[in-house]
């Protein structure tokens, strides 16, 4: 039985492999390979890996990577060109790559709170705008971009929908999808439906190399206005079984790539130490019962997220990694750390920010130097970028380029 699902499973999952046949490299996955073996950018990475945005092959050989070295990927939630540029900052300062993550509302913002966001144009406006300028400045900052969309449900799949246009649009002309990866969080469907879906739309992503990340149970708390604060506690806690399902419906998509955000206590949000039981364990068991059920050599066939990490002690997070955790989404410590930042530069200037003219040196002197917006959100972004630097190396990604 085992040799079988594994000779079901072998052509889809090879895609998460180093070296996927040729079947499924063709799929869009590897379209750009020459004949000839690439020079290696980093010491470190796979060949395919460059600086700039990463995605299809390059994607899946930078997150086979975390898994077999033992680091997860900062994922970390923007809303802005500002938090933007804090993250690759950041990266190029821990020396690792980062993953940048918009939501539907912080894609809004970027379109501007002023527009309407009649059938999500304006998150979809602004969440490429945003991506754009990500494919333009990367380059620049000499890391790998992972450019991610977070939590999207069933009623916001139209989102996505003007997203996956946009990639398809962006393929035509360059050969690289405009995103390299989204998120589908249907867990508050039936499992089945869930993967279905899911499944219908990885069929989509294949052809232009984006990668799917999937939700299984439910992240408690609250973030973007999804709101799971009232959840049965139970559906906090994902089961081995649900996870193999998820693993053996989507491998069977050809050229697929998917990773998996299975729940095992995780809250968005920060709360005080005791608050939040997180049980790391249950990653352990779903890849344990997955190798079994396909018989694989590989203890860890499914790459897994961690969701709602923020508060998380370091030695919960490691242990996470252990079982295949291969990115951490972080948004509210550094939500906190852009505006600590902020209010430290007001403190600190305080004194010149009461008018456009006059402070401590004199009645006459101006204070535009100080009021000047980019002034306060630098002071903002060093704030970011300083808190995603401490990040890095509690998820082991420092240093992990060369």
């Amino acid at each position: 039985m085992k040799l079988a699902i594994a000779s079901l499973l072998v052509g889809s999952a090879a895609a998460f492999a180093p070296s996927a046949p040729v079947g499924v490299r063709s799929s869009a996955l590897n379209m750009a390979e020459t004949a000839t073996e690439p020079a290696k950018t980093y010491a470190k990475l796979p060949a395919s890996i460059k600086p700039g945005v990463v995605t299809g092959q390059a994607l899946v050989d930078l997150l086979d990577d975390a898994k077999a070295r033992g680091y997860a990927i900062p994922g970390v939630n923007i809303v802005g060109t500002n938090s933007i540029n804090a993250c690759m900052e950041a990266a190029m300062k821990y020396g690792g790559p980062i993953m940048v993550t918009f939501s539907k509302g912080g894609g809004q913002f970027i379109a501007g709170k002023a527009v309407s966001n009649e059938n999500d144009q304006a998150s979809i406006a602004g969440t490429i705008a945003g991506a754009k300028h990500v494919h333009e400045v990367a380059k620049l900052y000499g890391v790998p971009v992972v450019v991610h969309t977070d939590h999207c449900q069933k009623a916001w799949l139209p989102w996505i929908d003007g997203l996956l246009a946009a990639s398809e649009e962006h393929f035509a002309k360059t050969g690289e999808p405009l995103f390299s990866s989204h998120m589908l969080d249907l867990s508050e469907e039936p499992l089945e439906e869930n993967i279905a879906i899911c499944k219908s739309y990885l069929e989509k992503f294949a052809k232009v190399g984006i990668l799917l990340e999937f939700e299984l149970g439910v992240t408690g708390g609250e973030e973007d206005g999804v709101d799971n604060s009232d959840v049965d506690s139970s559906r906090l806690y994902t089961q081995p079984e649900e996870v193999f399902y998820a693993y053996e419906q989507l491998s069977q998509v050809p050229g697929g790539a998917f990773t998996c955000a299975a729940s095992f206590g995780n809250v968005h949000g920060v709360y005080a130490p005791g608050n939040v039981d997180l049980q790391p364990i249950i990653l352990y068991n779903s890849q344990k019962y997955i190798q079994e059920k396909i018989g694989s050599a590989d203890d860890k066939p499914m790459k897994f997220v961690f969701h709602g990490g923020s508060g998380s002690s370091v030695e919960d997070i490691q242990y996470a990694i252990g079982a295949g955790v291969i990115k951490m989404n972080i948004d509210t410590d550094t939500q906190w750390a852009f505006w600590d930042g902020l209010r430290a530069y007001e403190a600190k200037y305080h004194d010149y920010l009461q008018g456009q003219i006059g402070n401590p040196e004199g009645p006459e002197k101006p204070n535009k130097k100080y009021y000047d917006p980019r002034m306060s959100l630098r002071a903002g972004e060093e704030a970011m970028a300083a808190r995603l630097i401490k990040a890095a190396e509690d998820l082991k990604c420092v240093n992990v380029l060369n």
